[in-house]
C-alpha cells in the first residue's frame, strides 16, 4: 500500500501540466474577463505555468525543448485537421494561425510533459526496444496516416498490428522506493491512450474545440478515438525514448 501510494503521488507530480490545461479550460469557462478574448487567456495563462514549471525546477530545460517539440506537431497537425474539418474551434482569438489557436498545441505538449515527468521520477527503462530505424519509421507512418487517410484508406489498424509486432519485445522497467516493476510497452500505449480519451471528452464538454455532431449540444467522444489516441501516445514514446536513448549515451560518453 505504501508503494501504491508513492507510485499515485508521482503519477499526480507528473499530471501538474495536464491538470493545469483543464484548470484553465474550467476558470475561462466560467468567468470571462474583458478585453480578452478567451483562447489568448488560456494561452497566456499555459505559458505562465510553463515558465513557473521551468523555474521552480518542476521540469528541466531538456523536457522544456521536447514540449516545444510537441507544440509544433500538434499545431502541424491541429491546421491541417481544421482545413479538413475533423473538428473546429469556434470561438474568435487573435493568438491563432490558420484557424487554429496556439494554446491548442499544448494539449499535446501536455502528454510530453507528463511522459517526461513519469520517466524521470520513476527511473524508468526500455527493454528489447527495437532500434531508431524501426520505431522511427513506424511513427513516421502514424504521424503521415493521420493526414493521408483523408485521400486514401485509413491503415490505423494495420499500423496498431504492426505496434503490436515491433514492440512485442519491450518493456517498460520502472522503480518505486527501491523496488523494480516492468509493464509490456504496448499495453502503456493502450492505458495512456484511454486516459487521454477520457481527458478529451472533458476538454470539448469545457469548449476547448467541438467535433462536427457537437455542434448542437455536446455528446460523448467516440470510443474509436481511442485507437487515434494510442497511435499518438507511440509517436510521442518513440520520441521521449529516443531523445532519453541519446542524453544517457552522453553521458556515458562524459
Amino acid at each position: 500500500m505504501t508503494r501504491l501510494l508513492h507510485f499515485g503521488y508521482h503519477q499526480a507530480m507528473s499530471c501538474i501540466f495536464p491538470v493545469a490545461i483543464f484548470g484553465t479550460l474550467i476558470l475561462t469557462r466560467t468567468a470571462e474577463l474583458p478585453f480578452i478574448h478567451r483562447y489568448d487567456l488560456i494561452l497566456l495563462i499555459l505559458l505562465t505555468v510553463q515558465y513557473l514549471m521551468y523555474r521552480s525546477g518542476l521540469e528541466t530545460l531538456d523536457e522544456l525543448k521536447v514540449i516545444c517539440v510537441f507544440h509544433v506537431i500538434g499545431l502541424v497537425l491541429e491546421m491541417y485537421k481544421i482545413r479538413m474539418g475533423s473538428w473546429a474551434y469556434p470561438e474568435p482569438g487573435y493568438a491563432m494561425l490558420l484557424g487554429v489557436p496556439l494554446y491548442s498545441g499544448f494539449m499535446y505538449a501536455s502528454v510530453a510533459s507528463y511522459m517526461c515527468q513519469i520517466w524521470r521520477r520513476l527511473k524508468m527503462e526500455l527493454t528489447g526496444w527495437p532500434g531508431l530505424a524501426a520505431a522511427g519509421l513506424l511513427g513516421g507512418a502514424i504521424y503521415l496516416n493521420f493526414f493521408t487517410h483523408h485521400y486514401i484508406p485509413d491503415f490505423r489498424w494495420w499500423l496498431t498490428a504492426l505496434v503490436v509486432v515491433v514492440f512485442w519485445r519491450t518493456w517498460i522497467i520502472y522503480r518505486v522506493q527501491g523496488k523494480t516493476y516492468r509493464m509490456p510497452l504496448v499495453l502503456t500505449f493502450a492505458i495512456v491512450g484511454f486516459f487521454i480519451w477520457l481527458a478529451e471528452n472533458i476538454a470539448t464538454f469545457l469548449g476547448a474545440w467541438q467535433y462536427p455532431d457537437q455542434h448542437e449540444s455536446w455528446q460523448l467522444v467516440g470510443f474509436g478515438k481511442i485507437s487515434s489516441w494510442f497511435l499518438l501516445v507511440i509517436i510521442s514514446v518513440i520520441i521521449v525514448a529516443q531523445l532519453k536513448h541519446v542524453k544517457a549515451g552522453r553521458s556515458g560518453s562524459r
